[in-house]
């Protein structure tokens, strides 16, 4: 058994995104993200009118120099007054108006249609990700999933609204400038056509290989915040085992593969650069010459080539533009399937529970069509308890290349556990042994490399007289022994695995403490009223009375105190003594507490412990204890060694058998 609570089980991984080839969360296509997108933008379609109309009078108002320029060309040497100069001056001041003013609306009208509907998928994003089941979360890691959320997220946010502005304004003024073009003559305008070849080979050259290689970028800057991610998170441990050079050579590996790919997207926007500047080089090359033919053989004026050359020579600006800003839309494009791929992911684990919703009620149904069959347990609190747990031939390993039983690199091999309703099974052993894995499993946050995990619903409850006296015995003197659905005859259950039920199903049986639990920022109201949010006030100081939480009451503010970060500090003690608040109030069958009581410190201990065994009443448990004192009050003891478990009976019988339990009860309380 751990005796330091300052070092975690060793079995616990780092977060998963941190490994190499770990699985991530799904990527959409592109035209599933946009068509996830299109429901936000419905009803907008006024505000894309303004936009394309404050668009074009402003790509239009920009013609208006060129056009002044080139009459003055033509006017002056022609003896024009000085009325010429006046009269294009104020031209051009006029369209300067209309441009600001474009500008201006047409960055409203676009902040009227881009800001709701990204403001839309992101709560989208946001409610997807804490619909993801546990399970999911653990295979694919935090990492991916903070990344999405959070920068994923702000990319799109911020391309929205900094880059979407700017390329829809110069899309509007190539456009108008290219009809500008072909007005001021025909001809040169044929000869502004060439460039349009020119950029579909760039464009065939760049666009084929952006999308990989920003999908590359964004998948190796999540890999970086996982690696982050998981070095503070795991920092203790790293400390524990003086293994911070390790992780921080991880964390340099992944920044490197972060910023060699940002440096190769820089290259390759450089180069579709050049390829620009190559055609707008050589177009512009041939209206000069295609303009002075022209003005040779009298077929055209100075002032029309002028006027053409500059209008030409405006469309420099937004296209480098729309290439350079090709990259950030490419980038936000990525991030955008990135975040869609969350929605899908909890879209497809809502398809599954409900497959698994309607097999399961089929399979309840008919077994509750059994005749004699007999019902729930009864709880202390009156309440029924009738779920239980069955874990067989649990085999577990972190690596993903590891999958046979008997392999090596296996942190659970073998493991039997079955935990009836109402029964308080506790876990010892070394750090190491593989405990916290158990947990997880028997919790539904991890699933077994092989073996079975499942959730008896509704458990059977056997008569059977020949069993030991160790057992309860009934009213007639027959002892009654809990048993996993695989008995026969009529009182038979089907289990169903763990990692298979729904999440909310599951949650409605089965609920973990873990060591290290969080408050969030709010009340303590809310704090505790978080696994039932509709709950009544007596029931949520009923679950804090219960669990000794007398201390919440004598805040400044009562239960309307504000914790979490900028409110009232809370000590471990207090803490967790609100998560078996939360734990009564969600009144699960099944508790798991994994070293609950560890962070409260020797001066706690028996306070915690207490307010545990209270939590606890009524209900089956699967305690890691940190503290023997925990097991002496369990119905059953497993003690667990290098993944194994050694020995498994109650506390009495383990200490008089004299084996490795004992000595661990000797140590303790020696």
């Amino acid at each position: 058994m751990s005796t330091d609570s300052t070092v975690p089980d060793a079995t616990s991984p780092p977060d998963s995104s941190t490994r190499p080839d770990t699985p991530t969360l799904p990527i959409a296509t592109r035209r599933r993200a946009f068509a996830r997108l299109l429901p936000h933008l419905r009803g907008r379609a006024g505000w894309l009118v303004v936009l394309l109309v404050a668009g074009t009078a402003n790509a239009a108002a920009g013609l208006v120099g060129p056009w002044a320029i080139g009459r003055l060309v033509d006017a002056l040497p022609a003896g024009a007054g000085p009325e010429v100069v006046w009269t294009s001056a104020i031209a051009v001041a006029v369209a300067g108006l209309v441009m600001a003013v474009g500008t201006w609306i047409g960055a409203w009208a676009l902040a009227r249609v881009a800001m709701p509907a990204v403001a839309g998928l992101r709560t989208d994003v946001v409610g997807a990700a804490l619909a993801l089941d546990a399970q999911t979360v653990e295979r694919t890691g935090t990492g991916d999933l903070v990344s999405r959320v959070a920068d994923d997220s702000r990319r799109v946010s911020e391309t929205s609204t900094q880059i979407l502005p700017l390329v829809v304004e110069s899309v509007l003024v190539v456009v108008v400038s290219a009809i500008g073009l072909a007005a001021v003559d025909w001809r040169l305008g044929l000869v502004g056509l060439v460039a349009l070849p020119m950029y579909g080979l760039t464009l065939r050259w760049y666009l084929p290989r952006s999308a990989p290689l920003y999908q590359q970028e964004r998948a190796a800057i999540g890999r970086r915040s996982g690696r982050l991610l998981g070095g503070l998170t795991g920092a203790r441990t790293l400390r524990a085992h003086r293994a911070e050079h390790i992780e921080l050579a991880r964390i340099d590996s992944a920044s490197v593969e972060a910023r060699d790919l940002s440096i190769g997207v820089f290259r390759f926007l450089t180069r579709a650069f050049s390829r620009n500047n190559r055609a707008e080089a050589v177009v512009l090359s041939l209206l000069l010459l295609t303009g002075f033919a022209l003005v040779w053989f009298d077929e055209t004026t100075p002032g029309a080539v002028t006027t053409a050359a500059l209008v030409f020579h405006r469309l420099f600006n937004p296209i480098g533009a729309l290439v350079g800003l090709f990259d950030q839309i490419q980038s936000a494009g990525a991030s955008l399937t990135r975040m869609v791929g969350v929605i899908d992911a909890a879209g497809s684990r809502d398809r599954e529970a409900a497959a698994t919703d309607t097999a399961t009620d089929a399979t309840d149904t008919a077994a509750e069509a059994v005749p004699g069959s007999d019902g729930p347990v009864a709880a202390a609190d009156g309440g029924a308890r009738s779920a239980g747990l069955v874990l067989r031939d649990l085999w577990y390993s972190y690596d993903d290349q590891v999958a046979l039983p008997g392999e090596q690199n296996h942190v659970l091999r073998g493991v039997d556990l079955t935990v009836a309703p109402g029964e308080v099974v506790a876990v010892v052993g070394t750090t190491g042994a593989g405990k916290s894995t158990l947990a997880k499993i028997a919790a539904g946050l991890a699933a077994p490399s092989s073996g079975s995990a499942q959730l008896i619903e509704d458990w059977p409850v056997i008569e059977d007289s020949s069993v030991s006296e160790d057992g309860p015995v009934n009213e007639s003197g027959s002892v009654i022994e809990y048993r996993p659905a695989i008995v026969n005859g009529p009182a038979a259950r089907t289990g169903h695995e763990i990692t298979t039920l729904p999440e909310h199903r599951l949650r409605a049986h089965v609920a973990m403490i873990a060591q290290e639990v969080h408050t969030f920022v709010g009340t303590i109201r809310d704090n505790v009223a978080m696994p039932v949010p509709d709950a009544p006030p007596a029931a949520i100081e009923h679950a804090l009375r219960r669990v000794g939480a007398d201390w919440a009451f004598a805040l400044p503010h009562g239960l309307d105190t504000v914790v979490g970060d900028g409110g009232a500090r809370l000590s471990p003690l207090q803490e967790q003594t609100i998560a078996l608040a939360r734990l009564v109030l969600a009144d699960p069958d099944i508790a798991i507490l994994d070293e609950a009581t560890a962070e409260a410190g020797s001066t706690g201990a028996h306070l915690l412990e207490t307010a545990a065994a209270a939590a606890l009443e009524g209900r089956g448990a699967l305690v890691i204890a940190h503290r023997l004192s925990q097991a002496e009050a369990a119905d059953r003891v497993l003690v667990m060694e290098h993944g194994q478990v050694v020995e498994e009976g109650p506390h009495a019988q383990l200490v008089a058998a004299g084996g490795r339990y004992a000595a661990l009860w000797e140590a303790w309380s020696g």
